[in-house]
C-alpha cells in the first residue's frame, strides 16, 4: 500500500500575496515538490480546496490586520502540525506594520473612505507571530525561492532546516561590494539585518531596508558606535529599521532609547 503524501496548506492573510507568488515562482522546481506533497488548501492556486481537513504542513503569510484575519489564522493553527510564518509580513509585520501616530479611524476614512471597526483594536497592524506559536519563520519581502524550498525539503523529510544566522553585512563583504555606510556615509541596516538574500539590494547600490527583519543576537552596541562615527544617529538607524519590523523594534523598548538620543 502506497503511503499518503503529508497534506499541505498555503494560507494568506492581509498582505501582497508575494511569498505565495514566490513559490509560484518556483516553476519546474515546483513540480517535483508538489508530487512529494496533497495541496490541498491554496486558495490563490486552486479552486479546489478543502478547508477543514487536517494538515502536516500550513505556510503562511501576511499581517494580522482584521478579525477575520485572526479567525483564519487560529483555524489554520488548530489544523496544521507544523505551522511556518511566510515572509516579513507574518514574521516580524513588514510595511503594514510600521508604525505611525495616524489614528486607525484616520486612516480607514482617509484611506479606504468607510467608517466601522473593519481593523484589529491595536494601535497597527500585529505579525502573526503575535498571535499563535509557529514552529519555524522564514523572513523575506518576499522570501527567497531557494529558501523556500529548502524548507519545504527538510521538512517532507521530517527535519527542521537550518540556516546561519549571519547579517547581511556578511554576505555585502563575501562580494566585495564597497559599504554604503564607511565609503557612501548612508543608513544602511545590512549589520543589523539577518542575510539569506545574497546582499541584493547593496550589490546594486541600494543601502539594505531592512526587510529581512534583525538578526536574532545583533550587535547594537558595536553598531550604533560604527554609525556614530560617520555622523548617524541612533535615531536614523531605528527608523530604517522600524520600515519591515516596527512591532518587535518597539517589544524590545528601542523606541526609548530614540527618544533619548533625540533629546541629546
Amino acid at each position: 500500500m502506497a503511503k499518503s503524501k503529508p497534506k499541505v496548506g498555503i494560507f494568506g492573510l492581509t498582505g501582497c500575496a508575494g511569498d505565495q507568488l514566490q513559490i509560484l515562482n518556483c516553476e519546474d522546481q515546483l513540480i517535483p515538490l508538489a508530487n512529494e506533497m496533497d495541496i490541498v488548501d491554496w486558495v490563490m492556486a486552486s479552486s479546489r480546496n478543502d478547508h477543514t481537513c487536517r494538515l502536516d504542513i500550513a505556510f503562511v503569510e501576511g499581517v494580522v490586520a482584521t478579525e477575520r484575519d485572526l479567525e483564519t489564522l487560529k483555524e489554520v493553527r488548530a489544523r496544521a502540525k507544523t505551522l511556518v510564518a511566510l515572509g516579513t509580513c507574518a514574521v516580524w509585520g513588514g510595511l503594514p506594520a510600521m508604525h505611525n501616530e495616524i489614528p486607525r479611524d484616520v486612516l480607514q476614512r482617509e484611506v479606504y473612505d468607510i467608517g466601522g471597526t473593519h481593523f484589529l483594536d491595536t494601535v497597527e497592524a500585529l505579525p502573526a507571530t503575535h498571535f499563535v506559536p509557529f514552529e519555524l519563520t522564514l523572513p523575506g519581502c518576499p522570501i527567497e525561492r531557494h529558501e523556500f524550498l529548502r524548507v519545504a525539503h527538510a521538512l517532507l523529510a521530517g527535519a527542521m532546516p537550518e540556516f546561519h544566522m549571519l547579517p547581511v553585512c556578511w554576505e555585502c563583504k563575501a562580494r566585495e561590494n564597497l559599504c554604503r555606510v564607511v565609503h557612501f556615509k548612508e543608513v544602511c541596516a545590512g549589520a543589523m539585518t539577518r542575510g539569506g538574500c545574497g546582499a541584493r539590494c547593496p550589490s546594486h547600490a541600494v543601502a539594505c531596508a531592512g526587510c529581512r527583519g534583525p538578526l536574532e543576537e545583533p550587535n547594537y552596541d558595536a553598531n550604533i558606535t560604527m554609525f556614530a562615527d560617520r555622523g548617524i544617529s541612533w535615531l536614523e538607524i531605528a527608523r530604517k529599521m522600524s520600515q519591515f519590523s516596527a512591532p518587535v523594534w518597539i517589544k524590545q523598548g528601542l523606541e526609548k532609547e530614540v527618544r533619548h538620543e533625540h533629546r541629546r
